[in-house]
């Protein structure tokens, strides 16, 4: 909620004076505006303080037009600068907003009106960072009551909603739980809207009015079957804090409408998790609380593993954290603390692959990590791997089957050679010494006219040009993946 005229005017700094309108402290501002325009009004929004040194004021001006058409805009005060064009508020002025019931407030020659807007500013600041702050508070509770069931959900948000009352329905508009008790009685109030709603093609929620207040129904469901109905009632439109934390109560509510079949809950764990690791979902930003408490704490791993009963079995049981299985894979998203991986290869014998512990905006390459691992274990043949152990850099990347494959069929041509060894040493002295004869010659022990008779029979031998900079660069990393066989 936006500061109150009063909250301004206790601020001690501005020394501002209220010189009518004691009545109206209560009054909401919603901005500052500064204006020497005898009809401000144009550009204005309504809930404004407006500020003004009265540089166009004579003794001809109209007053009470002037006050007449800020409240009849909605302006919430009028703050009228001192010392700099009169050194009092002119008594036509003085007496208009007396007649009209517009606050008026003497801004003394040392402050500056850009202190009035800075203090409205910090004021405006505060209260957002507040609402915001008991909105996730709130979230959070809402998500804690989901552990207990869907009546614990739709009572906690009932308490939240001050002065209102939540109702969960079936499908078909009967109460199934509501917050405060006595609100199930707006339920056959509601049986037309619900039915309505119910024959839509796509789901979709509405507002109406009942009596003295307003009524929200949102389906509740995935992939558009309709599991029931959530019905939020209050006497003033909801605010945007107020409708996220229904908006968060209606997904956890049907999430817990959908649990009671293993297929459908597996679905929707399996659709979160790639959704995650793909990167189309993200859990920073303004709507994404709920569901970042819901997840598990940071830092995470992602888990990889061979599709298997027994891995299905050990994800479905594994309440912090998320389990898919498709196409052979089995993906397992959990927080690091509580080491999923190795409790998988324990419960399973491996292989699994584990990534290093990253937070929710680098799933993607955690993803790739874990696979990687997987790789390294089957290769192995461990129970499991973790990528944090794997060598890093470029040569990590190439750490696969078919990068070793590719160091193989580059390095084929020296290796089937009598003289391999000294032929493969010779190139990597000279590659690592940048072409440079002495320093390589001298690394090996050999003189530079024996490397330089090796490199020519080198040059032989490979299908490449060693002068190509990216023919040296894969020779290079192969000799280097050699040296790991």
């Amino acid at each position: 909620m936006p500061p109150s005229l009063g909250a301004i005017l206790r601020t001690p700094r501005l020394r501002l004076r209220l010189l009518n309108g004691a009545d109206k402290l209560d009054t909401p501002v919603r901005w500052v505006a500064v204006s020497e325009l005898t009809d401000p009004t144009p550009y204005l929004e309504g809930g404004e303080l407006l500020l003004t040194t009265g540089l166009r004021w004579s003794h001809e001006t109209d007053a009470a037009c002037y006050v007449r058409r800020l409240v009849d805009r909605g302006v919430a005060g009028l703050g009228f600068g001192l010392g700099v064009v009169h050194e009092q508020v002119p008594s036509t002025l003085v007496e208009a907003v007396a007649r009209f019931g517009l606050p008026l407030i003497a801004v003394p020659r040392p402050t500056p009106f850009i202190a009035v807007g800075k203090e409205v500013s910090r004021l405006l600041a505060r209260e957002e960072y507040e609402g915001l702050t008991k909105a996730f508070a709130a979230q959070r509770q809402l998500t804690r009551a989901a552990l207990r069931g869907a009546e614990a959900v739709v009572d906690r948000l009932g308490a939240e909603l001050a002065g209102g009352w939540a109702l969960l329905l079936t499908p078909d508009g009967s109460p199934l739980h509501a917050r405060p008790a006595e609100a199930a009685s707006h339920a056959p109030g509601l049986a037309e809207e619900v039915r309505r709603l119910r024959e839509l093609r796509q789901p979709a929620s509405a507002s109406l009015a009942a009596g003295s207040g307003h009524v929200t129904v949102q389906p509740l469901g995935v992939s558009g079957r309709v599991r029931g109905f959530l019905a939020v009632g209050s006497s003033h439109p909801l605010g945007s804090d107020e409708r996220t934390l229904v908006n968060a109560a209606s997904s956890l509510l049907s999430l817990e409408l959908e649990r009671g079949n293993p297929a459908t809950s597996d679905r929707l764990r399996g659709g979160l998790l790639d959704a995650l690791l793909s990167g189309a979902v993200t859990v920073s930003g303004p709507g994404t609380a709920a569901l970042r408490a819901a997840l598990p704490a940071e830092p995470v791993v992602v888990v990889a593993a061979e599709e298997s009963p027994a891995a299905v079995s050990w994800g479905r049981v594994e309440e912090d954290g998320l389990a898919a299985a498709a196409d052979g894979r089995f993906t397992f998203l959990g927080s690091a603390r509580s080491d999923p991986g190795g409790r998988l290869a324990a419960f399973t014998g491996g292989p699994v692959g584990v990534s290093e512990e990253c937070g929710y905006d680098r799933l993607p390459e955690a993803l790739a990590q874990a696979e990687r691992a997987l790789e390294a274990a089957r290769r192995d043949y461990a129970a499991l791997v973790r990528h944090a152990d794997l060598p890093g850099g470029f040569l990590g990347l190439l750490d696969t089957p078919a990068g070793t494959g590719t160091a193989r069929r580059l390095l084929a041509p020296l290796r089937a050679h009598r003289s391999a060894p000294e032929l493969l040493a010779s190139l990597r002295a000279y590659l690592a010494a940048s072409g440079r004869w002495d320093a390589a010659a001298e690394s090996l022990g050999v003189h530079r006219h024996t490397l330089r008779y090796r490199i020519a029979r080198i040059r032989e031998l490979l299908p490449g040009d060693l002068d190509d900079p990216d023919y040296r660069a894969e020779l290079w990393l192969a000799l280097r993946m050699a040296e790991r066989e």
